[in-house]
């Protein structure tokens, strides 16, 4: 009943095509926004911030790059923890070779570097695809990990592989504050969750679709694969990139190779799968599930032993909750293997013929 577009006219193409066509969407977005810049900065935590703002931001933003990539395009990569990586150590090269580098400029510069390694290990999809993809891709994380723990240039002569950061600052405003972390990771996510929104939506988007689908037809229709191959590899690996070097910079402050593992491009993998492959909004609701879901388990599973008269250690605890978290995600993967994005999407269709018989 409050979900109907009736009365709402389109009166010109443009109008017609906007991301947000209905108006209840539009409402509920600048009301998210609002929220999310003004609400929650008033009632959250500094713990909330580090904890559970701060990642779950970041972990978005690099789950719509491999969305990108995944989702989009269909090229399955297990290498995105390689990206990471790798904006994250050329931003931190820029940042500290260049005297007064800005902190967005070093950002922007890192998921470039990012842009190009992905470019280099996209080439292989040229030729190949699904498993034996994967694997080609999968080298890129094993070569990132020896580059960065072998070769001390990267990591500015640490013998150990691990760097630092300090004194942060974006438009002479410092980011030593989780909340004014928390505001910078918000706006970055915003914008290029707006502009890969945007493109996705466009020719480019339309493309790697149609490689998605069927790279065949695709081909025969025009569409050239290895231009949408690389395209697609070289968006998701910028943005993935600035995803890790925010990671590296604004959650961490210090970190080593072994921050960026392939645990990482794993678990950034099960985020899209869980999200909804080919959905921007399937990303925000699949780190969401990661990021939340063990802090729920972490808390509720020792609730749960003291109802029931259990005595369970600390250890055990943490292993009960890998098996029940790995569980859910296998359970939920059955029921709705489209991720929660079709859930979602099942919803908002119901609601613009509630309450009459559907």
């Amino acid at each position: 009943m409050f979900y109907r577009e009736n009365g709402q006219f389109k009166t010109s193409y443009r109008a017609d095509q906007q991301i947000l066509p209905i108006k209840q969407d539009r409402i509920a977005l600048f009301t998210l926004l609002a929220i999310a810049f003004l609400a929650v900065p008033m009632m959250a935590s500094d713990y909330t911030f580090r904890a559970i703002l701060i990642p779950f931001l970041i972990f978005s933003l690099a789950a719509v790059g491999v969305n990108i990539l995944v989702g989009y395009c269909g090229q399955i990569s297990l290498g995105s923890g390689a990206f990471m990586a790798v904006g994250a150590y050329a931003a931190y090269n820029f940042f500290v070779r260049i005297e007064g580098m800005p902190l967005l400029v070093a950002l922007i510069l890192g998921g470039v570097c990012a842009m190009f390694f992905g470019i280099l290990f996209g080439l292989p999809s040229l030729r190949v695809k699904g498993l034996y993809l994967a694997v080609a891709t999968l080298a890129a994380q094993f070569f990132a990990d020896w580059m960065f723990l072998r070769i001390q240039w990267f990591t500015n002569n640490s013998p150990s592989g691990s760097v630092s950061v300090s004194n942060l600052q974006v438009f002479g405003f410092s980011l030593e504050s989780p909340l004014s972390k928390y505001l910078f990771c918000l706006s970055v996510l915003a914008v290029i969750a707006l502009l890969a929104k945007n493109l996705v939506r466009g020719a480019v988007g339309r493309e790697w679709m149609a490689i998605r689908d069927m790279d065949v037809a695709a081909a025969v229709i025009g569409i050239r694969p290895m231009y949408a191959k690389l395209t697609a590899f070289a968006v998701s690996s910028f943005i993935v990139g600035v995803a890790g070097a925010l990671w590296g910079f604004i959650y961490l402050g210090a970190w080593e190779p072994a921050a960026f593992s392939v645990d990482q491009s794993f678990r950034l993998l099960f985020m899209v799968i869980i999200g909804g492959m080919g959905s921007i909004m399937g990303s925000f609701f699949g780190a969401a599930f990661i990021v939340l879901l063990p802090i729920f388990l972490n808390q509720f599973l020792p609730f749960l032993a003291s109802l029931i008269g259990v005595d369970i250690s600390t250890a055990g605890i943490a292993h009960a909750e890998l098996m029940v978290f790995g569980g859910l995600i296998v359970w939920f993967l059955i029921v709705e293997p489209h991720g929660l994005a079709k859930l979602w999407s099942i919803a908002k269709q119901k609601l613009r013929l509630w309450p009459f018989p559907h």
